[in-house]
């Protein structure tokens, strides 16, 4: 029993070492989606950094539309990996490729896309419905394109 919790400790400092490592930037990012219909997004998104190659990014937002005479909203939730294949080149490389999968109550979506500078997000992707397939008589299934601005939260404090 004894070895078991050592066990146990010391899994615990080892993972905990491998998460110090990591650097965490918040954002908040706005945009717009088509998914046979147009939406603004605004929300929150956390990019985990342990090196300049390879980026993880998971956030949550909202995609507000207007159809039939009505403004409609629905949460979405989405996590991307972002890639720079150039290795130890971290200034001066301006874009990443970005794979990602977005899902919202009526939609979930694999994507794939570019990022400039890691602020400017290009996407397109394939949506599959999920649950009650209408909003407005829309079906959320087929071509999927986003356009997304970044904003670290650091940016937002230096300017004010």
């Amino acid at each position: 029993m004894r070895f078991l919790k050592l066990l146990v400790l010391l899994g615990l400092i080892i993972s905990g070492s491998q998460f110090a490592q990591v650097t965490v930037h918040r954002m908040v990012h706005t945009g717009f989606t088509y998914q046979n219909m147009g939406f603004g997004e605004v929300g929150g998104r956390l990019l985990f950094l342990t090196t300049d190659d390879v980026l993880f990014r998971v956030g949550a937002g909202a995609l507000v539309g207007y159809s039939q005479d009505k403004v409609k909203a629905m949460p979405k939730l989405q996590g991307d990996v972002l890639f720079n294949f150039r290795r130890g080149v971290d200034v001066y490389h301006s874009h990443y490729f970005l794979t990602g999968v977005e899902a919202t109550t009526k939609y979930l979506a694999p994507k794939v896309g570019v990022s400039v500078l890691g602020l400017i997000d290009l996407t397109a992707g394939y949506g599959f419905p999920l649950g009650s397939q209408e909003q407005g008589q829309k079906k959320f299934q087929g071509l999927n394109l986003n356009f997304t601005l970044n904003v670290p939260i650091v940016l937002i404090k230096d300017l004010l």
